[in-house]
């Protein structure tokens, strides 16, 4: 990826160029490309030209970071800086005009059906090739607009990626067993992909229907029936929140229900669904412990107002068999780091390690 002030140069003529003259751009930018640099390489004047059609039609410098294999997500600070995590850790790569970054967030939303100004600061959407994109405008992003796009993963991860060959066995079992699982993390920790790994070893034919704010998740099964929440819209048709999505899955006769993340009062809804038999789902929640998981979900629960705490804790305590933890370690790989069994409810609320790093503990006794 070259900075280099004259390959700058012209590629900014080649875009002004390239605007006047729209059609058939990647022709236009080879031709024209030998008009302003004709002692440039041949290879090189190529590079530049594609350059420049990116700037024009696609997103320029995100579009050559997000072509990166290594790339898992890229982030604009500011309207500016613009940073990769390749696995290992944020990496500071270049920098973008503020302007540039506006017109990049409209190109990216606007086929959506999205938008991002003072009226609608923040947005949340799925790319066509399922990344995903979050952006937050000014006011609410005091120093310009943030970007993050976390690219959707062709090559599915598998669960021995993410622990010892005791640990994946265990959580093998468990979903063999048809427990009630929850992968908890932090922010970025693999929770998502770790959740499709975990589905891969599903019996072949079970239905599975996946539900999503926005639709992440790619199963490797046959029978998937996947189901996207629809967010508020201006000027469009009501929005469909994840909680409607969880009552309309239990009437599509589902084996397995995915939930690709718990945020909300749609926690009420999930609980009550696996305490009516829906045994053998799985969803996500964003917590740092399996005990914090157990509270997070009482608490999402009870902010409903349906149920006080104690028994909105209870109703997660019985709906819910086993906690896996996910987690990055120092050198940026995502692994298991726990595997807790929630006691059952009507006890002391104490969740059992059943593994613990690279070791197993014990066997989960529930089910």
């Amino acid at each position: 990826m070259s900075h280099d002030p004259t390959d700058q140069a012209v590629v900014e003529a080649l875009c002004r160029h390239l605007l006047d003259h729209p059609d058939d751009a990647e022709r236009t930018a080879r031709h024209h490309v030998r008009t302003l640099a004709p002692l440039m390489p041949i290879g090189r004047q190529h590079v530049l030209a594609a350059r420049a059609v990116r700037e024009v039609r696609g997103l320029g410098l995100l579009d050559e970071l997000l072509d990166d294999p290594a790339v898992d997500e890229v982030m604009v600070n500011a309207a500016q800086q613009v940073w990769v995590d390749r696995g290992g850790g944020l990496e500071r790569v270049g920098h973008l005009a503020p302007r540039r970054v506006e017109a990049l967030v409209e190109r990216i939303l606007t086929p959506l059906g999205r938008r991002l100004d003072r009226s609608s600061p923040v947005v949340d959407a799925r790319l066509p090739d399922g990344s995903r994109v979050s952006a937050v405008a000014p006011p609410v992003a005091i120093d310009g607009i943030c970007l993050c796009i976390r690219r959707f993963r062709v090559r599915p991860v598998s669960l021995d990626e993410f622990a010892s060959h005791e640990v994946a066995d265990l959580a093998r079992s468990l979903v063999a067993r048809q427990a009630n699982l929850v992968v908890a993390g932090g922010t970025s920790t693999g929770k998502t992909t770790l959740l499709n790994a975990l589905v891969g070893c599903l019996p072949p034919g079970e239905r599975i229907v996946t539900l999503e704010d926005i639709a992440e998740l790619r199963l490797s099964a046959d029978h998937v029936v996947r189901l996207e929440a629809r967010p508020p819209l201006d000027d469009g048709p009501p929005p469909v929140p994840l909680g409607d999505l969880v009552r309309a899955a239990l009437r599509l006769r589902p084996d397995r229900l995915v939930i690709g993340e718990v945020r909300g009062p749609e926690a009420l809804d999930l609980l009550q669904a696996l305490n009516t038999g829906h045994d053998g789902s799985l969803a996500t929640v964003h917590a740092n412990s399996p005990d914090d998981t157990m509270r997070r979900l009482a608490a999402m629960t009870a902010q409903t107002g349906a149920l006080d705490w104690d028994t909105a804790l209870e109703l997660a305590h019985a709906a819910i068999d086993a906690v896996i933890q996910v987690g990055r370690t120092a050198d940026g790989r995502r692994r298991i780091t726990q595997i807790a069994e929630v006691s059952p409810p009507g006890g002391d609320r104490l969740l059992r390690c059943l593994a613990a790093g690279d070791r197993v503990l014990g066997e989960m006794t529930r089910r």
